[in-house]
């Protein structure tokens, strides 16, 4: 028996983008036609690495700068819902680069909702383990409002729940512009003692 299911969801790899500079303060990213994925990650990203320090988002968890698993490798977001933050925005675009994003998809219903666990596997061979939705915050914000400076709605409020996901490589490869891509389910529940 198995516990991931596949469904009849395919999406389609729109836009890869990395940034290899640690020490570049901007979060932006800049396309490739195509990237190796190894266990740490994107091949050539800063992002990769087996650990990462913990931060502001796991306070509730552990000291800040504790080694942790870096279940944040990978950042994705759909084109669609870019979309509808532009719009809710009042502005005519919104790139994936300006969030930091490294894929951009299409064709998957609210990308942003699919829950932890959810496998994301790729025709050129790599798949991914979604952790949890990329929330919102002031960073891409900065970077959009030099594209845009006078945005009907701040990106942090337009983008909830729109914002895409971070994932983690389970199965090393390739991913490539085109690529078809997978999505397989974990069954639904929800914890009754929380």
């Amino acid at each position: 028996m198995t516990v991931l299911n596949p469904t009849s969801i395919t999406g389609r790899v729109e836009a890869l983008l990395v940034n290899p500079d640690a020490a570049d303060e901007s979060i932006e990213t800049h396309a490739t036609d195509q990237v190796e994925v190894s266990f740490e990650g994107l091949v050539g990203d800063r992002h990769a690495a087996m650990t990462c320090p913990a931060d502001v988002r796991y306070r509730k968890q552990y000291s800040e700068g504790t080694p942790i698993r870096n279940a944040r490798q990978v950042s994705i977001v759909s084109l669609e819902e870019l979309a509808e933050v532009a719009g809710r925005m009042g502005i005519a675009d919104l790139q994936p680069q300006w969030l930091g994003a490294n894929i951009a998809l299409s064709g998957i219903p609210s990308l942003t909702l699919l829950p932890p666990s959810t496998r994301l596997l790729f025709s050129s061979g790599a798949s991914l383990v979604v952790d949890n939705e990329n929330r919102a915050c002031r960073f891409p914000a900065e970077v959009i409002e030099t594209h845009h400076p006078d945005p009907q709605v701040g990106f942090v409020r337009a983008a909830r729940e729109k914002r895409g996901l971070v994932a983690w490589v389970e199965k090393q490869g390739h991913i490539s512009l085109g690529d078809d891509v997978a999505v397989h389910l974990p069954p639904r529940r929800l914890y009754p003692h929380a």
